[in-house]
């Protein structure tokens, strides 16, 4: 059965040419995850607050790894891009940004994020997200990029604000975390609203 429109993205949009490296232009890099990578990312899955907004723990390096491994190779199946942001000048990883349930038909995609306990307050969610979302939206042509958080998670509803995620509703007992369900909200910027 033949579509009545044209997909907004065409298989290959990504995965024709290797993982960017991109720049957030004031010191920081989003750059590809390496294997190197797994001991930092296990240190900071070690973190409480990690374990309240997220439900993935890590058990090992090793695990850590295992997960490594799927973030590079789903680039190439364009399922979903994940982003080390690392310091510019000593590639130390302080967060993580990327591209969730990405479909290219429909040119959507949800963007995530967490960052290292001891990078927060320093705005690298905030830094990263932006140089994510000027990519996604210029280079690639993505149409809608949506983001959820906790209800109770403020510190993530200030990063969605500061880079233009526009809150949209409120998606009542939407995920489950380790305390139980939560609300969540769901906040989103279309393409529109970067050339505006």
């Amino acid at each position: 059965m033949p579509f009545t429109a044209a997909p907004v993205l065409p298989a290959g949009t990504l995965s024709r040419s290797a993982q960017p490296v991109l720049a957030t232009g004031d010191g920081l890099l989003l750059r590809p995850w390496r294997a190197d990578d797994a001991p930092a990312v296990h240190a900071v899955f070690q973190d409480p607050l990690m374990h309240q907004w997220h439900i993935r723990s890590a058990d090992s390096v090793e695990e850590v790894a295992g997960w490594i491994e799927e973030w590079r190779a789903s680039w190439a199946a364009e399922r979903t891009a994940q982003w080390a942001v690392a310091d510019e000048d000593t590639d130390r990883v302080l967060g993580r940004v990327a591209l969730r349930t990405i479909e290219l038909g429909e040119g959507s995609a949800e963007v995530a994020y967490w960052t290292a306990p001891d990078a927060r307050g320093r705005g690298v969610a905030v830094r990263g997200l932006a140089a994510l979302t000027r990519w996604a939206f210029g280079e690639i042509g993505f149409h809608r990029l949506e983001l959820m958080h906790a209800t109770a998670n403020e510190p993530s509803c200030r990063v969605a604000t500061k880079t233009g995620y526009t809150l949209e509703g409120t998606k009542r007992s939407a995920a489950l975390h380790q305390d139980g369900w939560h609300d969540m909200h769901l906040h989103a910027r279309v393409r529109e609203d970067s050339t505006a």
